[in-house]
Protein backbone atom coordinates (compact mmCIF):
# COMPACT_ATOMS: atom_id res chain seq x y z
CA UNK A 1 0.00 0.00 0.00
CA UNK A 2 1.37 3.29 -1.14
CA UNK A 3 1.00 6.44 1.17
CA UNK A 4 -0.08 9.29 -0.05
CA UNK A 5 2.24 12.19 1.09
CA UNK A 6 0.67 16.00 0.60
CA UNK A 7 4.14 17.84 -0.80
CA UNK A 8 3.24 15.34 -4.27
CA UNK A 9 -0.14 16.62 -4.30
CA UNK A 10 -2.10 19.61 -5.44
CA UNK A 11 -6.18 20.20 -3.98
CA UNK A 12 -6.61 21.62 -7.64
CA UNK A 13 -6.48 18.41 -9.09
CA UNK A 14 -9.39 17.09 -6.70
CA UNK A 15 -13.06 16.28 -7.06
CA UNK A 16 -13.75 18.67 -4.52
CA UNK A 17 -11.95 21.91 -5.25
CA UNK A 18 -13.64 21.43 -9.02
CA UNK A 19 -17.22 21.04 -6.80
CA UNK A 20 -16.33 24.00 -4.69
CA UNK A 21 -15.29 26.05 -7.70
CA UNK A 22 -19.12 25.45 -8.87
CA UNK A 23 -21.06 26.22 -5.38
CA UNK A 24 -18.92 28.81 -3.76
CA UNK A 25 -20.03 31.67 -2.72
CA UNK A 26 -21.91 33.45 -0.21
CA UNK A 27 -25.46 32.52 -1.87
CA UNK A 28 -24.75 29.93 -4.98
CA UNK A 29 -25.78 27.12 -1.87
CA UNK A 30 -28.25 29.30 -0.89
CA UNK A 31 -29.94 29.69 -4.96
CA UNK A 32 -29.64 25.58 -5.16
CA UNK A 33 -31.37 25.14 -2.04
CA UNK A 34 -34.21 27.23 -3.18
CA UNK A 35 -34.76 25.64 -6.54
CA UNK A 36 -34.41 22.21 -5.04
CA UNK A 37 -36.94 23.23 -2.10
CA UNK A 38 -39.35 25.09 -4.66
CA UNK A 39 -38.79 23.37 -8.11
CA UNK A 40 -39.38 26.27 -10.90
CA UNK A 41 -38.70 29.77 -9.14
CA UNK A 42 -39.00 33.48 -10.32
CA UNK A 43 -36.15 35.54 -9.68
CA UNK A 44 -38.56 38.55 -7.82
CA UNK A 45 -40.05 34.91 -5.78
CA UNK A 46 -36.27 34.03 -4.95
CA UNK A 47 -35.58 37.56 -4.16
CA UNK A 48 -38.14 37.82 -1.27
CA UNK A 49 -37.20 34.09 -0.23
CA UNK A 50 -33.59 34.75 0.19
CA UNK A 51 -34.38 38.11 1.77
CA UNK A 52 -30.64 39.55 1.91
CA UNK A 53 -29.71 39.50 -1.32
CA UNK A 54 -29.08 42.37 -3.71
CA UNK A 55 -30.77 41.99 -7.07
CA UNK A 56 -27.41 42.71 -8.27
CA UNK A 57 -25.67 39.60 -6.77
CA UNK A 58 -28.93 37.16 -7.32
CA UNK A 59 -28.83 37.99 -11.18
CA UNK A 60 -24.89 37.46 -11.07
CA UNK A 61 -25.04 34.07 -9.09
CA UNK A 62 -27.61 32.64 -11.06
CA UNK A 63 -25.51 33.51 -14.64
CA UNK A 64 -22.83 31.46 -13.11
CA UNK A 65 -24.77 28.84 -11.80
CA UNK A 66 -26.40 29.33 -15.74
CA UNK A 67 -23.19 29.07 -17.34
CA UNK A 68 -22.05 26.25 -15.05
CA UNK A 69 -25.00 23.71 -16.41
CA UNK A 70 -26.86 23.81 -12.85
CA UNK A 71 -29.49 25.98 -13.61
CA UNK A 72 -31.59 26.29 -16.52
CA UNK A 73 -33.66 30.04 -17.21
CA UNK A 74 -36.45 29.96 -18.97
CA UNK A 75 -37.64 33.59 -20.42
CA UNK A 76 -40.84 33.66 -21.75
CA UNK A 77 -41.79 36.56 -24.72
CA UNK A 78 -44.80 38.85 -23.15
CA UNK A 79 -45.12 41.79 -21.71
CA UNK A 80 -44.14 42.39 -18.49
CA UNK A 81 -41.09 39.90 -18.85
CA UNK A 82 -41.35 36.24 -17.34
CA UNK A 83 -38.17 34.46 -16.59
CA UNK A 84 -38.16 31.71 -14.36
CA UNK A 85 -35.21 29.40 -12.96
CA UNK A 86 -34.82 25.98 -12.27
CA UNK A 87 -32.15 22.92 -11.62
CA UNK A 88 -30.67 21.41 -14.97
CA UNK A 89 -30.09 17.16 -14.49
CA UNK A 90 -26.58 18.18 -13.38
CA UNK A 91 -28.10 20.58 -10.70
CA UNK A 92 -30.27 17.95 -9.61
CA UNK A 93 -27.15 15.82 -8.99
CA UNK A 94 -26.13 17.81 -6.02
CA UNK A 95 -29.52 16.89 -4.09
CA UNK A 96 -28.78 14.55 -1.97
CA UNK A 97 -25.43 16.88 -1.06
CA UNK A 98 -28.42 19.41 -0.31
CA UNK A 99 -30.66 17.13 1.54
CA UNK A 100 -27.50 14.95 3.79
CA UNK A 101 -26.75 19.33 4.42
CA UNK A 102 -30.13 19.48 5.55
CA UNK A 103 -30.21 16.58 8.11
CA UNK A 104 -27.23 17.29 9.24
CA UNK A 105 -28.30 20.80 10.28
CA UNK A 106 -31.23 19.63 11.42
CA UNK A 107 -29.37 16.91 14.06
CA UNK A 108 -26.88 19.01 14.92
CA UNK A 109 -28.90 22.30 15.88
CA UNK A 110 -28.49 23.41 19.11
Amino acid sequence: MSVRCISNESLDTTGFSYTLSLISGKYKMVILYTLMEFGIVRFNEMKKYIGEISYKTLSHNLKELEADRLVHREEYPQIPPKVEYSLTERGKSLIPILDMMCEWGDNNRT
